[in-house]
């Protein structure tokens, strides 16, 4: 893939070897997610984003990387705030902005509308999500958090277990993840959940197309014996009908310190690309194990802004020249690095 220019707008135009162009570029800027120097290598560029749908992790994580690249960012928060509440079409929109923007990074809550967006842009455009269908970045720091886990233990992405829990209906993290997981070998895959919010068909297809094992149960306890990271998701209650409907599946499948000690291997990682819903009726991972090493859901936030800084670093053809444009901080900070 040439990256330079390009949309990012579904797992599905990555190959392998695009994976680990991405998850090196990653790797190298460590010390800048970590404010341990400062570069410039972008100063002057304008990232847009256009978040038209909740955010907090994902909207924060681009601009934040943007910023740390030394580029400038513009944000556009909510239908309402945006031109689209006097009937402006994406394609309008989008030709407006890009005029305005180097890269822009959009949410949208219906599928395919930012590849529609991304249609009449003149600059390139990243998916942060839309509607039930993908969320490309995402599935990418996932599978980077994944990798590194594993590496600390010896493992790799060929060849390992991973159980997926909660909304996997709906979940457009789960159904990116699965896609990427296509392009590696010998992945055993458990997926739990209830009936009626099961991994739609199609994914499971590809998945066993492409020599994976793939297990569907309704049973937490039993699924999570073993494997080699566990994957919670909450009820995705913004794409259903009515409150009343997201209720009903609210909770059923919790995940707390004595359910991990009894059931999963000692190493096993719990994963959940966030937010977790910490509501008493809901608690998909309970607070007793937020202290646990296991618990890599903020390591995974961490390695998020490693993945979309290598992303904008590459799509706007930097990626080599970060270090050149670097220089120490020049405050003092105190981080506790996760």
């Amino acid at each position: 893939m040439d990256f330079i220019g390009a949309n990012i707008l579904s797992v599905s135009q990555f190959e392998r070897g695009d994976i680990d162009r991405i998850f090196t570029v990653a790797d190298t800027m460590v010390p800048y997610a970590r404010r341990e120097k400062v570069t410039r290598v972008l100063e002057g560029a304008i990232l847009g984003n256009m978040f038209l749908e909740p955010s907090t992790r994902t909207r924060v994580s681009f601009g934040c990387a943007f910023n740390l690249l030394g580029g400038t960012v513009r944000e556009t928060v909510g239908v309402s705030a945006s031109a689209m509440a006097k009937g402006e079409s994406l394609y309008d929109t989008a030709r407006v902005l890009s005029g305005y923007s180097d890269v822009i990074c959009m949410r949208h809550p219906q599928a395919g509308s930012v590849a529609e967006f991304a249609a009449a842009s003149r600059v390139p455009v990243v998916n942060g999500g839309d509607g039930a269908n993908e969320h490309p970045t995402q599935a990418l720091l996932d599978l980077y958090t994944i990798r590194k886990e594993l590496e600390g233990k010896g493992g790799s992405l060929d060849n390992f277990r991973i159980a997926m829990i909660g909304d996997l209906k709906y979940g457009r993290t789960v159904h990116s993840l699965c896609k990427l997981l296509c392009l590696f070998k010998n992945v055993q895959l458990v997926f739990v959940s209830p009936e009626e919010l099961a991994m739609p068909p199609v994914v499971i297809e590809k998945l066993r197309e492409a020599g994976h094992q793939v297990t569907v149960s309704d049973q937490l306890e039993q699924s999570i014996k073993a494997v080699d990271i566990v994957y919670s998701t909450r009820i995705q209650e913004e794409r259903f009908e009515s409150q009343e409907e997201a209720d009903r599946y609210r909770g059923r499948f919790r995940l707390n310190r004595d359910i991990f000690t009894r059931h999963a291997e000692p190493n096993t990682v719990i994963m959940h690309p966030l937010p977790r819903d910490s509501r008493a009726e809901a608690n998909e991972l309970d607070p007793d194990l937020n202290e646990h090493p296991s618990l890599a859901i903020f390591r995974q936030t961490d390695n998020g802004l490693l993945v979309r800084m290598a992303l904008f670093a590459m799509l706007l053809g930097v990626e080599d020249k970060v270090d050149q444009y670097a220089r120490p901080i020049t405050w003092q900070t105190r981080r506790n690095q996760i």
